[in-house]
């Protein structure tokens, strides 16, 4: 068994001895270019230079995408440098042996020769020339123009792919670590396309040096022939151009298959996938248009005066792939959703197989009875969107944003009746008569239809069941009626009002602190955990809830409380605080119509609150000690003030004596849970106020 030791020795030795070996064969091709190389390996360096041609451009056919082989530009450059190196070894030999014949100067350019030229070197001169056509002007030239247009749209697109990189990574969508995977990619895709840019310059010049090279090689060696050799004139021409047409050949032919890999490269651009992927697939989607070519092809190959086999045969492929693309791309999608269908199963069975979600329970949960939710069925998506504006409605009063409502059914409850959960425990529950409209008369006059008196489930108001037929009647007499899905929802919203302190939670809590600005944020770090601890700051913001105070100007409640912290650390008393400092909103929350109706307290009870709280040796209250019987007296004429300013139709808030508000609320909200009690400090300046009497 190998050591550890041993291994991590092993693998720098091999990194080693690859980077020597890449610097010799950096060093072997610029040794061509000065010392004289025999035939035999000068066909070993051109069947390389073709080899690795191939290759490039096979690599660019199957990478997914251009910055996969971000390597190109240095093997472009590498590659130019072999066959310019070929190019000049060649060079020599021509001009050195060409008299020998077409073999002088290696197998390789002989053969090419032979094969392309058929004989004839005027007909190699041709083809030479509509390589170096095609080459240089149409692939290069277009190649370089999509590279430098593509560094110029990478470089000015830099900028805000950071922005979004660090959006997503302060909104915790990202983490740290693909942070600066994405940052790095950015950086590399930035120096891939600046180098392409510069690389696609290689492959101009290396056509500039062909035609040079070829120059050279055909008047040079016209002279050196005639000269040197005496040679006729027509031979030392035949010779030589052939030998120079020849080497040209072998030489263009892999500078257009690297040209071509660099075009495929720097073409491609965003699309991911190999290049058959990236053009078969978009091509045959649209059937449409194959038919449409089918026909074309098949009009051409009735056509008199054109092969008909040629058009026909293309028309019918055409017309198969149309015909057949859509069949495979349907049974590819039904394929599709039905894997979909089974992870989703399986899903659905890990859930409820699964211990923890046994556990969980819904924050919030609107469970219907079977009849009334086959009838709410059909007003599922008028439901969905009424929920949602009232989440919202929630979120702009409140601050925060309520948690999703799930709705579902069970055969445990009534068939008519519906059930509100929060955190899985039953807080309210109705039954309804389905179809029929409720009207809410109070104690005024009832309307004069066939009715049932029932309570109104959301604030226990006197109300009547009237039967659907009859709203054109109820229209007429002034008759306000409500729908079952009004009825339902205006329970669940005031079901949401009364809990929305056990709704906010700890995470809710820490999302609305992250949403500050920089310099609360400040705030926030000097006060926590210093002077209050994260969870005793969720204790302030829920005791706020829990009397319907809003939080959405956080920024001033967490003013409030850095005010307070140094001096008292009881989560009670700084909600007073904040209490004091939020005034104006809770007075403007609180107004009707621009006036804050108010029912104080009066003197008695006052006075009664006042001497009921026992103080320490530093003032602070540490007990409230108010007789049974007194309490009981006072929950009495608390009523009968309150439910005779509620009859006549009034919002109005309770107040009292500061120390004494948060005791006098303990009392009040068992008996009217939703009346607001606001002390004397909490009235602020320039509010209009409506005075209703006290309570005597």
């Amino acid at each position: 068994m190998t050591s550890p030791g041993l291994s991590t020795g092993i693998e720098p030795e091999r990194q080693g001895a690859r980077d020597v070996g890449f610097a010799i064969g950096i060093l072997s091709i610029l040794a061509i270019f000065f010392l004289p190389i025999p035939g035999f390996l000068i066909d070993v360096g051109l069947a390389l230079s073709i080899a690795l041609s191939v290759l490039i451009l096979m690599v660019s056919l199957w990478i997914q995408r251009p910055l996969d082989f971000s390597a190109f530009p240095t093997v472009l450059l590498v590659a130019t440098l072999l066959r310019l190196a070929l190019n000049i070894a060649t060079c020599r030999l021509i001009l050195s042996n060409g008299s020998e014949g077409v073999t002088a100067a290696g197998y390789i350019i002989g053969g090419f020769s032979k094969l392309v030229m058929s004989g004839d070197f005027v007909i190699g001169l041709i083809v030479f020339a509509i390589l170096i056509t095609v080459n240089f002007v149409v692939i290069t030239k277009g190649a370089t123009r999509i590279a430098e247009v593509g560094a110029r749209f990478t470089l000015d697109a830099i900028p805000g792919k950071q922005m979004a990189i660090d959006a997503d990574l302060s909104a915790g969508l990202i983490d740290d670590n693909e942070a600066q995977r994405r940052r790095r990619e950015l950086e590399e895709e930035s120096s891939f396309f600046g180098s392409m840019d510069g690389a696609s310059k290689f492959v101009r010049g290396d056509a500039i040096a062909g035609l040079i090279v070829l120059a050279v090689n055909v008047f040079g060696g016209i002279v050196i022939g005639v000269t040197r050799h005496n040679m006729p004139l027509a031979q030392a021409a035949e010779v030589f151009t052939k030998l120079s047409v020849g080497d040209g050949l072998v030489t263009q032919i892999p500078a257009l298959i690297v040209s071509l890999a660099a075009a495929l490269l720097v073409s491609k651009g965003g699309t991911r996938g190999a290049a058959e992927q990236a053009v078969l697939n978009q091509l045959v989607k649209y059937p449409r248009a194959l038919f449409v070519a089918a026909c074309l092809m098949g009009i051409l190959a009735i056509v008199p005066g054109l092969p008909f086999i040629p058009f026909a045969v293309l028309a019918a492929i055409l017309a198969f792939v149309g015909y057949s693309v859509p069949l495979r791309l349907a049974r590819e999608e039904e394929g599709a959703r039905a894997r979909a269908a089974d992870l989703d199963m399986q899903a659905e069975k890990e859930k409820h197989e699964s211990i923890k979600d046994s556990i969980s329970s819904v924050e919030i949960e609107l469970c219907l009875g079977k009849q009334l939710s086959s009838k709410l069925l059909l007003s599922h998506n008028e439901l969905a969107t009424r929920v949602a504006k009232m989440r919202r409605k929630f979120a702009r009063r409140f601050g925060f944003v309520v948690p999703d409502i799930k709705l579902s059914d069970s055969v445990r409850i009534s068939a008519k009746g519906y059930q509100i959960k929060i955190h899985g425990t039953v807080v309210a529950s109705h039954e309804l008569r389905i179809g029929d409209l409720l009207v809410i008369v109070g104690d005024g006059v009832k309307p004069d239809v066939p009715c049932d008196e029932v309570r109104e489930p959301s604030f226990g108001m006197k109300a009547v069941w009237v039967g659907s037929a009859f709203a054109g009647e109820l229209k007429r007499e002034g008759f306000t009626s409500i729908d079952n899905i009004s009825v339902i929802l205006t329970h669940l919203s005031e079901v949401i009002a009364n809990n929305l302190s056990q709704l906010l939670s700890y995470k809710d809590m820490r999302a609305l602190l992250e949403r500050l600005g920089p310099d609360y944020r400040r705030l926030i770090d000097d006060i926590c955990p210093s002077q209050i601890s994260y969870s005793g700051l969720q204790a302030v913001l829920k005791l706020l809830l829990v009397e319907r105070v809003s939080i959405r100007n956080l920024h001033l409640i967490l003013e409030a409380i850095a005010e307070i912290t140094p001096h008292v650390r009881r989560a009670e008393q700084i909600v007073e605080h904040v209490r004091m400092r939020m005034a104006q909103q809770i007075c403007g929350d609180m107004a009707d119509g621009g006036v804050l109706k108010l029912l104080r307290l009066g003197s008695r009870w006052d006075a009664a609150f006042h001497q009921s709280l026992k103080r320490d040796v530093k003032g602070e209250v540490v007990e409230f000690d108010l007789e049974p019987s007194m309490i009981e007296e006072f929950s009495k004429s608390a009523s009968a003030a309150i439910r005779e300013r509620m009859d006549q139709g009034h919002h109005f808030v309770l107040v009292s004596a500061p120390d004494a508000r948060p005791y006098v609320r303990m009392v009040i909200e068992r008996l009217f849970s939703t009346l607001p009690v606001l002390s004397h400090l909490e009235i602020a300046r320039g509010v209009e106020i409506q005075s209703l009497g006290s309570i005597s």
